[in-house]
Parts: structure tokens; C-alpha cells; sequence
């Protein structure tokens, strides 16, 4: 009974003979001959499909195994051993040869249950292959010779971020200047900002698509982008001016909203439940869900996905108008993608997004200027007439790209209709300014209607990725209609209508055509020096029919503008080691000039302003270091750069009524720091930090800024700090963990300006928690924000305080607590 044995092992014998001959000739078929790889980082099965073309070698994989892997790519001579080594690296894949001949991709060592699963926002952080299209093309983020920030919305999520301004709280160096709630305010990033700007100093994209009006008809730079966190995959932040690669108003960064793209293999989808309680205001809830189908394996599929959420208020209102919590409301909106890849080298996205933000009433608190201190009490501003709002977002988008082999080529067209209509109280300055004219008023309510009807067309080249000379060419398009309404009207004390005090009618339209394109050189021992271009220019119609004495009677004003721009980009990137780049890089970035708002004067028929504005530009020198360290547990960002901003757009208030100055100059010196470090598969730590030296240069007469002064809205320091710790409890992956921010006094306009009064913004210091539980079939994330219920003061506006009102500034919201139950599927 025993002579089976060695019939056992001689059979053990055959099979590791065999697998011996199998792994020796795949090693020795895929030796055999040196090939030319061109393989683009990114997406892992991409990669392994272009590798199974350009080497002839046949793959099988499980799609679960390569889903949600990138690859950093491939562009040089290799074997194909080597090649495939190449592009597995760091994936925790590995490779086989089957009896068939097939080659096996598999996870090497599979996750075992007991350890905390990988989150979202780990295969976001600095510690990982992470590939953005901050430069048009798809590479690693530490190749990219600029400063690139990237914020998992996942994780933003379980911390119960709601708004642009929670997105961005943690982000040094950037300011986020709420004019009233979600929906309406601006961006600034290096302190490339005049406080209350006429147009913006930060370019929005979502995914391929420019967001917003280039002009200042258009309103575009109070109302910056403030999109929900449903189904993104995450938002890029660039930092330092874009203006070559993404064209007008985007001199001091750019700010990218990045979707997910529909999967053409599962089934999934997710819902979700958030709720949460403010100190003192009101409870606020959201829902949420998600549907991917595929249509047809690798050829089609459709994500659709809707929210819903509701704002519970956490400022009240006294006075005439009186109630608690009066800036509650809602927002509501919706996404739907279509992929479709009919062919390997074809790709076709259709996207429609549409949002609406509602609220009863604006966040401002009053507040004195002359002790800094809140009038009404801590989280209440006086009322004289109603202040609702909502802004209304709408876009449709169509992405075709094709893969010519040699270049890929990318057609984005789109369409986009935002709408925002405002009432803002104006009684509390506008009242004690008309005394002696004989009106006996009871509220002088500003009513602002402004649409924007946009349409834009992009084409761009780009070279496959090469080992010494990548390219790329492009050509963009736009076309702005715009309308602008702005009315003061007034009420009298029994509540009836009284005259208007002012009325405007502004419809502009807006042509900008542009050329651009930039040229990599690399060299085999890690320079690689990039050159870019933009040819821009652009045609104004703005028409102004102005009534009211305000307004200086009844007049109506046709004008016209145009401009050339030239901005130019120069970068200069050195590997010191495969985990560690040096760079320098030089680029510029304007705002386009206009024709003005004017006012003339009844009696003398003499403006009272300019009739039109110049563009500003400006200059920027940066010098930076990444590296990747420690075998990749610790990633380091740094950088430091001086900017130079000349001929300054800004606001100049003419009795309450605002047209546009060039202004000055003024010089950004500063430095940054980002530090991820993850000592193991339990803890996280990263933080950010920056030192920011903005001031005016040369005398502002508009601004009343006198050479020397700080630029409003820019914190000499500040700086985050995050911790999270996964472990498991009861089988089940859980987490927990703490961010801690810092932001430094900010001064809010100039001393002495009469058209933009100083007010200074103290500093503050805000704790956010985070916990969640992950049961597989449903996850629970429970969060804090505002732990020690602090009463920070996060912008400021002085519109009624130029003209003797008081002062309105945007308080954090008190110590909220919430959590979130998500069932996917």
C-alpha cells in the first residue's frame, strides 16, 4: 500500500520540473528581444492593454485585481520582461506563465481580513503613484515641476466638508472669501488678491471644461465654483500662475474638479445618509446616490448620480426681519456621464451637470469697525428687508479623444448657463447717506441678477510620451453673453414701493480666441527643460443703461474693448535620484482689461470714473523640490517663489457704486511646504504649511493703499496638520482621526481708503474630528468640526462700511457634529 509514494513525489518532481520550464521559457521568450515601449502613466489596465499591443504578448487578469491601480507608465527601449516589471512596479501585482502560454496577472500577496482596507484617499496621497493632468498630460504628480495639491473627496466627506470654503480650510496659503454662503464667493491662492476683485485671480475647471465668466460683466470672480463632493474623484489645486496652458484668469493658481468617469465592466452604485447638529443653529441633512452601468462590456457605460441637502442655518436675523437661523437653505443637483469606446483608439464622454444652491438669507454677522466687535451679538446681523438667494449651474460637456499612436488628440466642447439672483440689504449704509434729501425710507434692499450663457470649444495635440522630445498644441475657444441687473430700491414705512435709487442694465458679450503650446526636452542623465506659449486675444461689447439718482439720471452708454495677450511658461526639472526632483520654473498670467461701468455727472457731463481698464499681468519665479523617501513612506513637496503683479484691477467705490482702476503694483514673496509620511498601514500623517510676504509696491490711489501695505486676505503663516490611525475592531475596518488648522491675521482693504476700509481678521485656530467603521455591506463615518466651538472670522466685506455702515464678516459655524451611513452596491 505504500508504492504510491514515490510515485507522489516523482509526480511533485514533474510539476516543479514543469513550472521551472514554463517560468524559464517565458523568461526566455520575453528576453529575446528588445522593443520600444510608449506606454502613458495612468490607469493600470490601459497600460497593460497598450502593453499586450506593442509587445504581441497575451494577457489575462482578473479586472478586479487591476481596478483602481495606475501604473506609472512607460517610454523607452526594453525587453519585455523588463517592460512589464516596469509597469507592475509598486502595484503589488505580479506575473506568471500559464500552461497555455498566456501570461497571469495576479496580486501578489492579497490583503488578508484582519488588516484595515486601503481608503480612497490613501491612493491619493503623496505616498503613492498619483497621476494628474495638471500640465494636459497624464504623468505621476512628483514629475510635475510645480506645486500640485490634491484633495481626496472621499475623505472630505466622512469630514462633513460641505462648501468650497471647508474643501479648501486646510489647503496653507489659500483663501477662500465668502460673500454670504456656499455658492457666492472668490478664491485666491498665494495672496494674489486686491480683496473684493473684479474679476478672478483663479481659473475653476471641471474635468477638460473652463467654469465661469472671464470678465467682470459676467460677475465671474464672486462666484467661484461650489460644487458638491457627489461622485468626485478628486480636486486638484495648482498653485502659481497657469495662464499659458489654461489661459485668462488664472494668475494666481487654478482649481480642478476632477469626476469619475463611468465603468464599462460593473454594476455598482452607493447611497447615502449624513446628518448633523450646530450649536445654536439648525440640523442639517443630505442625501445622496450613485448608479454605474455598464451598457457593454468595454465598449459602453452610464453613471448617474443626485443629492440633495439641506442647510440648517446657523446666523439669525434681528430687526425688521427677524429669525433664527437665517441663512438655512438647500442645494440640489445631479450628474449623468456616458462613456463610450467603440474602438481601442476612440473614446467619447457626454457629462450633463446641473446644481442648484437656494438659501433664505446671507451669513454676514455685524460687526463695529471701530472696536472689531460684533453689534447684534455674536452670530446676528439687523434686517431691514429679506435677503434670499440662489445660484443656478448647468452644463453640458462632450470629450472625444482620439489615439493617432503618434499623438492623442482631445476635442472638448461645451455649454454652460449659470444664473445668480441676490437681494443684499443696503439699508444700514444707504439710509444715513440720504439724509437731507427729503426721502422718509424704511430699507433700501440692492436686488442683482446676473446670467451667463457660455460656450467653448478646445482642440489639443499631444505627442505620445518619448524618452527626449514630447510636445503638445492647442487651440480654445470662447464665447460669453452675459447679463447684469442691479437695482437699489427702496421702501417706505408703511411698506409700500418707493423710487428706485439706482438701476442698471449691463449685457455684455465676450470673444477670446487662443493659440497655445509648450515643448519638453529631456536628457538621458534627468534634465528636462519645458517651454510654452499662449497667443490670446479677445473682443468686448458691454452696454450700460443706467437710471436713479445714484445713478446720475437716466443714461445709456454703448462701449467697446479689445486686447492682445502673450503669456509664456519656462520650467527646468533635474532627477537627483529616482525618488527626488529638483525644478525651477518661470511662467506669467493676466486678467483681460474692459470697458467701465461709468457714471456721469448730471451738471458737468463728466465721468466719474474711468470709462475703460487695462489688463493686469504677472510674473512669477519658482524654485521647488519632491521626493519621494524612505521607501516611499515619506513624501516631501517644497518651494519658494517671488511674484510680481503690475497694473493691479480693483474696485473704486463712487457713492456706493463700484467701477474698475488699474492700480499699482505689488510684490508675493513666499515659501511652501507638504510632508505626507505613513510609517506603516495604520498611521498617516501629513500637514502643509506657508509663509506668505504680499504687500504693494508702488502707491494705489483707487485703493488707498499706499506702497508697502499688505494685500487683503493673505496670512503671513499658516499651516495644517492631519493624523489618522486605521485599525481593525471586531473584524472590521475602522479609523479615526484629527486635522488641525492655522491661519494668521489677515488684514480685509487698506488703512485710510475710503472705497476699501481696513478691517482686521484675527487669527484662529480650528480641531476637526473624524471616526468611521467600515461593515462591508454599510460604513458609518462620524465627524466633528469645530471641536472647541471657536469663533473664528473668516472674511470680510465693506461695502455699507465705506459709505458709514457697519461692517459684515463671515464667522465659522459653531461645533457641529454629524455622521454619514453609506450603503454601496
Amino acid at each position: 500500500m505504500k508504492t504510491p509514494a514515490p510515485k507522489t513525489r516523482l509526480t511533485q518532481l514533474a510539476r516543479l520540473t514543469a513550472g521551472a520550464l514554463c517560468a524559464l521559457a517565458f523568461s526566455a521568450s520575453l528576453q529575446a528581444q528588445v522593443r520600444s515601449f510608449d506606454i502613458a502613466a495612468g490607469d493600470m489596465k490601459a497600460a497593460l492593454d497598450a502593453y499586450a499591443a506593442q509587445s504581441g504578448t497575451q494577457l489575462i487578469y482578473k479586472l478586479e485585481d487591476v481596478r483602481g491601480r495606475t501604473s506609472k507608465g512607460l517610454s523607452r527601449s526594453a525587453s519585455p520582461e523588463e517592460a512589464l516589471q516596469l509597469l507592475l512596479e509598486g502595484s503589488s501585482l505580479s506575473v506568471r506563465r500559464d500552461v497555455s502560454g498566456a501570461v497571469v496577472i495576479f496580486v501578489d500577496t492579497p490583503p488578508k481580513p484582519e488588516k484595515p482596507e486601503r481608503r480612497a484617499e490613501d491612493d491619493l496621497s503623496n505616498l503613492g503613484t498619483v497621476v494628474v493632468s495638471a500640465s494636459r498630460r497624464r504623468e505621476p504628480l512628483r514629475e510635475v515641476p510645480m506645486q500640485v495639491n490634491i484633495l481626496s473627496t472621499d475623505k472630505l466627506n466622512r469630514a462633513g466638508a460641505k462648501t468650497l470654503q471647508d474643501y479648501l480650510g486646510n489647503e496653507a496659503g489659500v483663501d477662500v472669501k465668502s460673500l454670504g454662503g456656499a455658492g457666492v464667493g472668490s478664491l485666491s491662492i498665494r495672496g494674489v488678491s486686491t480683496g473684493f476683485s473684479p474679476s478672478s485671480t483663479v481659473g475653476v475647471y471641471i474635468d477638460e471644461v473652463s467654469f465661469g465668466s472671464s470678465t467682470v460683466a459676467g460677475n465671474g470672480a464672486q462666484m467661484a465654483l461650489d460644487m458638491a463632493l457627489l461622485d468626485l474623484h478628486h480636486i486638484e489645486l495648482l498653485r502659481g500662475p497657469q495662464g499659458t496652458l489654461y489661459g485668462a484668469s488664472a494668475m494666481g493658481g487654478l482649481l480642478k474638479y476632477v469626476t469619475n468617469e463611468p465603468d464599462t465592466y460593473e454594476f455598482s452604485g452607493k447611497a447615502s445618509l449624513a446628518g448633523s447638529v450646530t450649536r445654536g443653529g439648525g440640523s442639517s441633512h443630505t442625501l445622496s446616490a450613485v448608479v454605474n452601468a455598464p451598457l457593454k462590456e468595454d465598449v459602453a457605460g452610464l453613471r448617474v448620480s443626485a443629492f440633495s441637502d439641506h442647510a440648517g442655518g446657523s446666523t439669525d436675523a434681528v430687526g425688521i426681519i427677524s429669525r433664527n437661523n437665517n441663512d438655512r437653505g438647500t442645494t440640489r443637483g445631479a450628474r449623468a456621464s456616458l462613456l463610450l469606446t467603440p474602438m481601442s483608439k476612440l473614446k467619447l464622454r457626454l457629462t450633463g451637470t446641473t446644481q442648484t444652491i437656494r438659501r433664505d438669507g446671507i451669513d454676514y454677522v455685524d460687526y463695529s469697525p471701530a472696536t472689531a466687535q460684533p453689534i447684534e451679538g455674536p452670530r446676528a446681523r439687523r434686517l431691514f428687508a429679506a435677503e434670499p438667494y440662489d445660484v443656478k449651474t448647468d452644463l453640458l460637456s462632450a470629450d472625444v479623444e482620439y489615439d493617432f499612436g503618434w499623438a492623442r488628440l482631445n476635442s472638448i466642447t461645451a455649454r454652460q448657463r449659470v444664473r445668480s439672483d441676490t437681494v443684499v440689504d443696503l439699508t444700514s449704509g444707504y439710509i444715513p447717506l440720504l439724509v437731507g434729501t427729503g426721502l422718509d425710507l424704511a430699507s433700501t434692499p440692492g436686488l442683482f441678477t446676473v446670467g451667463l450663457d457660455k460656450r467653448s470649444q478646445e482642440l489639443r495635440l499631444t505627442s505620445k510620451s518619448d524618452k527626449r522630445l514630447e510636445w503638445l498644441a492647442g487651440f480654445y475657444y470662447n464665447h460669453e453673453e452675459s447679463t447684469n441687473t442691479q437695482r437699489v430700491a427702496t421702501f417706505l414705512p408703511d411698506g409700500t414701493p418707493g423710487p428706485d435709487l439706482a438701476t442698471f442694465e449691463l449685457p455684455a458679450e465676450y470673444r477670446e480666441l487662443a493659440f497655445y503650446g509648450d515643448l519638453t526636452w529631456k536628457t538621458a542623465n534627468g534634465l528636462s527643460v519645458t517651454g510654452g506659449l499662449r497667443l490670446a486675444r479677445n473682443k468686448q461689447h458691454f452696454v450700460q443703461v443706467s437710471d436713479g439718482m445714484l445713478a446720475g439720471g437716466s443714461q445709456s452708454i454703448d462701449s467697446r474693448s479689445n486686447d492682445s495677450s502673450k503669456t509664456w511658461l519656462l520650467t527646468g526639472r533635474y532627477a537627483l535620484s529616482p525618488g527626488s526632483d529638483v525644478y525651477l520654473r518661470a511662467a506669467t498670467g493676466y486678467r483681460p482689461g474692459g470697458p467701465n461701468a461709468v457714471l456721469y455727472d448730471r451738471q458737468t457731463g463728466e465721468p466719474l470714473g474711468p470709462p475703460s481698464f487695462g489688463p493686469d499681468t504677472l510674473r512669477s519665479l519658482e524654485a521647488g523640490y519632491k521626493a519621494d523617501l524612505l521607501d516611499k513612506t515619506l513624501s516631501l513637496e517644497a518651494a519658494v517663489f517671488d511674484i510680481r503683479w503690475k497694473d493691479l484691477q480693483q474696485l473704486y467705490s463712487v457713492n456706493g457704486v463700484a467701477v474698475i482702476v488699474n492700480a499699482g503694483a505689488a510684490q508675493v514673496r513666499g515659501a511652501e511646504l507638504s510632508a505626507s509620511y505613513r510609517p506603516n498601514q495604520r498611521w498617516t500623517f501629513s500637514g502643509n504649511a506657508a509663509l506668505l510676504d504680499a504687500k504693494l509696491t508702488e502707491d494705489a490711489a483707487g485703493l488707498g493703499g499706499k506702497a508697502g501695505a499688505r494685500l487683503p486676505g493673505s496670512a503671513k503663516f499658516s499651516a495644517s496638520f492631519n493624523v489618522n490611525y486605521a485599525f481593525d475592531l471586531a473584524g472590521h475596518a475602522s479609523y479615526v482621526g484629527l486635522s488641525q488648522r492655522y491661519v494668521g491675521q489677515r488684514n480685509s482693504g487698506f488703512a485710510d481708503s475710503s472705497s476699501s476700509p481696513l478691517f482686521s481678521l484675527p487669527a484662529y485656530g480650528l480641531t476637526d474630528l473624524q471616526a468611521g467603521i467600515d461593515f462591508k455591506r454599510v460604513s458609518v463615518a462620524l465627524f466633528v468640526r469645530n471641536l472647541f466651538d471657536k469663533r473664528a472670522l473668516l472674511a470680510h466685506e465693506g461695502t455699507v462700511q465705506a459709505i458709514g455702515g457697519p461692517a459684515w464678516v463671515s464667522p465659522s459655524k459653531p461645533r457641529t457634529l454629524g455622521a454619514t451611513v453609506t450603503l454601496p452596491f
